[in-house]
């Protein structure tokens, strides 16, 4: 139970400070997915049932578009992750989330935090900062790709996620700027 208060303090800690009673009851609904690399922690056409902390380890959001993979989105350690249509909406995902590394990640389930919500001000405080905070993260992601060229993209990249750039394979590296691993390849050599 110990290591469940660990992750209810991070979590509190990032997103929205919590009385000793919140966390407690936070941690008691945390469930570890210990993962191993090309573990699935998410399929296409399956509800995102578990909202995902990532505590140690690296993450790819992913989908299938004309026979090719493209990423979504890569998230590692103290990073929050899901689908928020199939999470919120209850609908199947069209993404997938795969571990790139053996990873320690911890779920906390829609509906155990929906209950712990309805029923404290502070965790659902605590709820609407992961969701305001995921949303801010795809509009920023979304800016980048359809207003900065590819050059300074990789330096948002470098600026805002360096572990990502350290621990990613380049071609979802590159998958996720929306180049081509040539492209990727000429810009992190300066050429662009």
């Amino acid at each position: 139970m110990e290591k469940k208060r660990e992750i209810a303090r991070l979590l509190a800690k990032k997103y929205h400070t919590l009385p000793v009673p919140c966390l407690d009851r936070l941690a008691e609904v945390l469930v570890p997915f210990k993962t191993r690399k090309g573990t699935k922690l998410l399929v296409e056409g399956q509800v995102q049932d578990y909202l995902f902390y990532v505590e140690k380890g690296l993450l790819r959001q992913y989908y299938f578009k004309y026979n090719k993979d493209l990423t979504e989105n890569l998230a590692c350690d103290g990073d929050v992750v899901m689908c928020l249509e199939s999470f919120l909406r209850r609908v199947p995902s069209a993404l997938l989330v795969e571990a790139l590394e053996n990873s320690a990640v911890w779920g906390i389930a829609y509906d155990d935090i929906q209950r712990l919500a309805s029923e404290s001000y502070d965790i659902e405080l605590l709820y609407r900062s992961v969701l305001e905070h995921s949303l801010l993260e795809s509009q920023r992601k979304a800016d980048m790709l359809r207003f900065e060229p590819s050059h300074v993209r990789y330096r948002r990249l470098l600026e805002y996620y360096p572990e990502i750039v350290k621990r990613a394979p380049l071609v979802y590296i590159a998958s996720f700027l929306q180049m081509t691993p040539e492209t990727l390849s000429r810009v992190r050599s300066g050429q662009l």
